[in-house]
């Protein structure tokens, strides 16, 4: 369904294939070629250990906003088919990826539904999503949660390294 258009922002991630880093770039060009979206920001990458899971390869990761006319739902469906023609399986939870898209944010909504909750859980609690989501929006507000600068300040444990564009 189409809506009028609002900014979402989007999480990138990969950290297997041939090269996880022009991967994450790849993408970022590809969500501003989706039906309905344009691209508006991108951040920097970053590079994290990844979190919660077996040992396995750093991540890439990036954040992007969009603006988009597409539904929340319907702009998942359509992330989750770019992730499928970058590789990506999803053999079990926390597996390494080719490329892994999130919604993050969704305008100023928060939608609890079967597969989509937006914000995304934990969001708040990642600085391999706050980080690059503060340098392209530290005001914003997370709805619930707080402003993204100030919750990315609580987070200096966790090892971050920007990479550049």
């Amino acid at each position: 369904m189409l809506l009028p258009t609002v900014s979402a922002w989007i999480g990138l991630g990969a950290n297997i294939g041939a090269d996880p880093a022009a991967a994450v770039r790849d993408a970022m060009i590809a969500i501003g070629k989706l039906p309905h979206c344009r691209l508006r920001a991108q951040s920097s990458l970053y590079r994290s250990a990844p979190v919660g899971c077996d040992p396995q390869p750093d991540y890439i990761n990036a954040v992007v906003q969009i603006d988009t006319a597409l539904g929340p739902a319907l702009l998942l469906e359509t992330l989750l088919a770019l992730e499928k023609s970058f590789g990506r399986e999803r053999s079990y939870t926390n597996a390494p990826r080719t490329l892994d898209l999130d919604v993050l944010l969704f305008a100023d909504r928060s939608i609890n539904q079967a597969g989509l909750q937006i914000p995304h859980p934990r969001m708040h609690e990642r600085a391999f999503v706050l980080a690059p989501l503060a340098e392209i929006a530290p005001a914003l507000e997370i709805p619930g949660l707080g402003r993204v600068d100030a919750l990315l300040a609580k987070l200096q444990d966790q090892a971050i390294e920007r990479l550049g564009v």
